[in-house]
């Protein structure tokens, strides 16, 4: 049997969607790269935003048409499948298999009979799970924690993915020990809120206690997504300043520059806060790299907010953003208790968000020409003749193909910025050895 994963959304569905293709090889089934190859397709979903949630759609209308023609098997996985939304999609366009993000390690059950299989329940198991590392990879990730305890009234994860559940320290350093033997030398730790590891849990180690056990296993880079600011403490910086390991790349999401909006947003913080924060961070990591969430057009949202938004931006001078409009979702207290602000009023005020970002992105941007960094090449560029990857920094960064023939790490000269790439050079003789990839 043949089976097709397609995956939707953030860094923890690729995680969940690599567990899920773990889980299938070890029943017999063969990973394929295309639907038209498969018996069985798999769809990892994302809720957070609309524009994830009409692919999926759209996706599910052409496989059912697929299962017509030849009787193949649809499976329905991740924060969508968790919600009435999904549910209803799932029945509209006959999805087999629906299993919640917490019901993963039901897949085995759900592919031994021929009936229609659906799970929403949160299995203690799926903490215990430890994926085999990917093949042929350098960077990998790694679930810390899952689910959310905040609960902003623009947010479906608290409803989709449950409260925090910090997963046993014991295994998170038995899995990155795994990932190290295989050549892993980039490791992104995970969850809705890392900074809240081991809270749920007496005995655990902190998240700043568990950065400097990670830091201290021999893999090159360690980084983490996400944080929120109402828990990013000054422990977990320091934690970052005395391990080398952890890169000084922080993605602090803000969501907004207006406490009226982040008081309706239920942020539990407020600009001033955040902006102390930002100053904690520079004071103990001075070469840190910012990067940050913005949610243009919160219903409610005045002009006057925005700029406040704007402003905040020029404060901090962010070297990255990510930037998206707001998107009404069924089921968070914004959909049922807000009015929407008009599409053309949104679309209008990202356009002067973006413009804002790419200001200030090629101002950080320029400050690294000249300098030396260290670049994982992961491969081709879409620019022809070229190789790309990312520094420390989280920078995206291209290099001459000839310079980087195989993936692996490299000191690169940055020699040219534009607002969203560095280009530079493979440094001569003083160049490390590129670590290649795996056998697989």
């Amino acid at each position: 049997m043949r089976a097709h994963i397609i995956t939707f959304g953030c860094q923890m569905n690729e995680y969940d969607s690599h567990l899920v293709a773990s889980e299938l090889v070890s029943l017999g089934w063969e990973l394929v790269e295309s639907v038209e190859e498969a018996d069985f397709v798999l769809v990892n979903t994302c809720a957070v935003r609309g524009k994830p949630v009409e692919k999926v759609r759209s996706l599910l209308g052409q496989l059912r048409k697929e299962k017509e023609r030849r009787g193949l098997l649809i499976g329905l996985m991740g924060c969508l499948a968790q919600l009435d939304e999904g549910q209803q999609m799932a029945r509209k366009f006959g999805v087999d298999v629906l299993l919640g993000p917490g019901a993963l390690t039901s897949l085995p059950e759900a592919l031994k009979g021929n009936e229609r299989f659906w799970d929403f329940t949160f299995k203690e198991d799926l903490l215990d799970y430890i994926p085999p590392p990917p093949k042929g990879a350098l960077s990998a990730h790694v679930t810390i924690i899952r689910g959310c305890n905040h609960h902003c009234t623009y947010c479906i994860v608290p409803t989709t993915r449950g409260p925090e559940v910090s997963r046993h320290p014991d295994l998170i350093l038995k899995e990155i020990e795994q990932l190290r033997a295989a050549g892993v030398v980039e490791v992104t730790l995970l969850g809705q809120n890392v900074n809240s590891y081991g809270k749920d849990q007496p005995g655990f180690p902190s998240f700043a206690e568990l950065l400097r056990l990670v830091g201290r296993m021999g893999i090159p880079r360690v980084r983490f997504l996400t944080s929120h600011p109402v828990n990013f403490t000054d422990d977990i910086l320091e934690a970052i300043a005395e391990t080398p390991a952890i890169t000084r790349y922080i993605h602090l999401p803000v969501q907004s520059g207006s406490d009226r909006v982040l008081r309706r947003m239920a942020r539990e913080y407020r600009r001033a806060h955040y902006l102390e924060r930002i100053r904690r961070i520079c004071e103990v990591l001075p070469d840190a790299v910012l990067s940050t969430d913005i949610i243009v057009g919160f219903p409610g949202e005045t002009e006057e907010d925005f700029q406040e938004t704007l402003s905040l931006y020029d404060e901090v001078g962010y070297d990255q953003a990510y930037m998206f409009i707001y998107s009404p979702r069924p089921g968070t207290p914004a959909y049922r208790h807000f009015q929407d602000l008009p599409r053309e009023v949104k679309v209008e005020r990202l356009k002067r968000l973006i413009e804002k970002q790419k200001e200030w992105s090629y101002r950080r941007n320029l400050g690294w020409v000249g300098k030396t960094v260290e670049v994982l090449v992961r491969g081709a560029a879409k620019e022809e003749g070229f190789v790309q990857g990312h520094d420390r920094g989280n920078h995206p960064v291209l290099l001459p193909a000839a310079q980087a023939p195989v993936p692996g790490l490299y000191r690169v000269e940055i020699r040219q910025a534009t607002p969203h790439l560095l280009f530079g050079e493979v440094v001569g003789a003083e160049a490390p050895a590129p670590i290649p990839l795996p056998v697989a």
